[in-house]
């Protein structure tokens, strides 16, 4: 098995919470960073989905905290994407610090929305394999 994609993020003063801890908002923008990221590596600009009439979005996503991350960690954020049968698909990421601890957990659920028609797409899979240089980034 291959390792999933992942992007490096340093955790920024203004993103901490009273606590002094990554507030959990942040979390979100890093995966949503990590995604956009893989997407680009993989050869597909917002412009080209757009271009297609189609958008990525978000159905639901689930966040499991494991330790906190404080201003100045270095972290990994990795980005896999789960294909079933139909319309949505998941992406499962890890965000964990330099020394290997797992900071937090994500799965998210997503879709592409044909954004004339504003209903998803039969098979977001085939919009990925055909805009993509390399299709392989997403396990196709």
């Amino acid at each position: 098995m291959t390792e999933p994609f992942s992007v490096a993020v340093t955790v920024r003063g203004y993103e901490t919470d009273a606590q002094g801890h990554l507030n959990q908002s942040v979390y979100l923008q890093y995966a949503e960073h990590a995604r956009w990221s893989l997407l680009h590596a993989a050869g597909i600009s917002q412009t080209e989905l757009t271009g297609k009439g189609v958008g990525p979005v978000t159905l639901e996503t689930t966040i499991r905290y494991k330790r906190e991350l404080r201003a100045g960690d270095e972290v990994e954020v990795t980005c896999g994407f789960v294909w079933g049968e139909g319309k949505s698909f998941r992406v499962e990421q890890t965000i964990r610090k330099s020394d290997g601890t797992v900071s937090a957990e994500l799965t998210a659920v997503g879709g592409l929305l044909d954004l004339k028609e504003r209903r998803l797409v039969a098979d977001p899979r085939d919009y990925f394999r055909a805009l993509a240089a390399d299709p392989g980034m997403f396990g196709l």
